[in-house]
């Protein structure tokens, strides 16, 4: 019985990166040993077990045969039989299948560390083409490492895939998982490039893919592309260390420019309802869970209004804020700011620009909270008002308190660009 630390943990120690989770491949040993050493067995398709003291996962070294289609479609071995390059022989990257003993001597029998040096991402074997998630992982890595490149003959393999269906077999709990991790890397626009180039991102969110190709304004987009401004919006999310919210917020904040009609190009008038209608497919294609769900939706139908806010009069601004359902959900405002503020300075020579709604916003949102709603709600009661009537004597209290903090107020509208 032997144990051999592998995949992520030997990869980022050579590549001088700090190591989190450590995982195990015990090679040798029968299940029956591992309980009898004190194991605890948590696998539920095959025999991994957690450390009685660190918790960390154990795993018996296994070989595993395509059974079917997707993610599922697996039949696994684990015998003491089965060897520690057998094992490794069916993980996905070169550079994930490397192992350390306890000596500390590695075990790179698939050429992962002169991969490392090369900065290459490349497929171990064949049986990387039985696994659709695999596309996602090498993207996500991609993402996470932005100066690796993909192997030739490893892009070709995904396109294969893509092109035999094999990414149609996802299932939407991974997929979400896959993305959510991709948008969390260093360069997450590299997860969506690797995407794009082997046709899987047309396959998983088409409403993305379309973007690419599509002009804009050149005065309000020197960049043009709307893909390429997407890029470097989710690229601004990533410097600006935002939520995973916020970050999912930008990716689908403009995906109302893919339908806009080839004949008012490069405008794209009402593209922010398209893009909160296309939303709300995505989300329920995904099950993407309602925190990011949420101020996608915000974000996509107000983002050019927040453009605009320091040009709106005093009542178009608390208009603006109670669509933005800021005064119930006033916690919310910052991360809904940041994704606006990422789009604006995601675009060519705008990257290091101030955004000034950022501070505009919140300073308006806190004027109006200075207005006692409670006392303007008893006192229009009190008069026999109701509903809408007391809910427009707040909004003019609010407007008026609004409107004493600035010298003079622009025509009191919302301008659709």
């Amino acid at each position: 019985m032997k144990t051999y630390l592998v995949g992520g943990a030997v990869r980022d120690r050579l590549l001088g990166r700090p190591t989190q989770d450590h995982d195990w491949v015990v090679v040798g040993a029968s299940p029956e040993a591992m309980v009898a050493r004190g194991f605890l067995p948590v696998g539920r398709d095959f025999p991994v077990f957690l450390h009685p003291q660190t918790k960390e996962e154990y795993a018996l070294a296994r070989t595993e045969r395509k059974s079917g289609r997707g993610y599922h479609g697996f039949v696994f071995q684990a015998t003491p039989g089965v060897s520690l390059e057998e094992d490794l022989a069916r993980r996905d990257l070169t550079i994930n299948a490397m192992a350390q003993g306890e000596d500390g001597a590695l075990v790179d029998p698939y050429g992962g560390r002169q991969d490392l040096n090369a900065r290459v991402l490349r497929h171990v074997s064949p049986a990387f083409g039985e696994d659709p998630v695999r596309i996602l992982r090498l993207a996500r890595f991609a993402a996470r490492l932005p100066d690796f490149t993909v192997a030739p003959d490893t892009a070709a393999l995904m396109r294969r895939m893509v092109d035999e269906g094999e990414a149609d077999h996802l299932v939407a709990e991974r997929v979400w998982q896959e993305l959510a991790r991709g948008l969390m890397e260093v360069r997450p626009s590299r997860m969506f490039e690797v995407l794009r180039d082997c046709g899987a991102l047309a396959r998983l969110l088409p409403e993305v893919d379309r973007l690419w190709g599509v002009p804009q304004r050149a005065d309000y987009h020197p960049e043009v592309d709307t893909g390429v401004h997407l890029m470097m919006v989710l690229d601004m999310s990533a410097r600006l260390e935002a939520s995973l919210s916020v970050r999912f917020a930008c990716l689908c904040h403009d995906l109302g420019k893919g339908t806009t009609p080839a004949d008012v190009l490069p405008r794209h008038l009402g593209h922010e309802g398209r893009s909160a209608k296309l939303l709300k497919d995505v989300c329920e294609r995904l099950r993407v869970p309602n925190e990011c769900r949420e101020l996608a939706d915000v974000v996509a139908r107000e983002h050019g209004n927040i453009h605009r806010s320091t040009e709106l009069s005093a009542a178009a601004t608390v208009r603006l804020l109670e669509r933005l359902d800021a005064f119930r959900k006033p916690q919310r405002l910052p991360d809904i700011l940041l994704a606006c503020e990422c789009d604006a300075r995601g675009r060519l020579g705008f990257e290091d620009s101030t955004y000034q709604p950022a501070t505009a916003l919140p300073l308006a949102l806190k004027a109006c909270q200075s207005v006692d709603t409670a006392q303007l709600a008893a006192q229009a009661i009190a008069r026999g008002q109701k509903g809408a009537a007391i809910a427009d004597v707040i909004q003019q209290a609010r407007t008026q308190a609004l409107a004493s903090l600035r010298p003079s107020q622009p025509h009191d509208e919302d301008k659709t660009q």
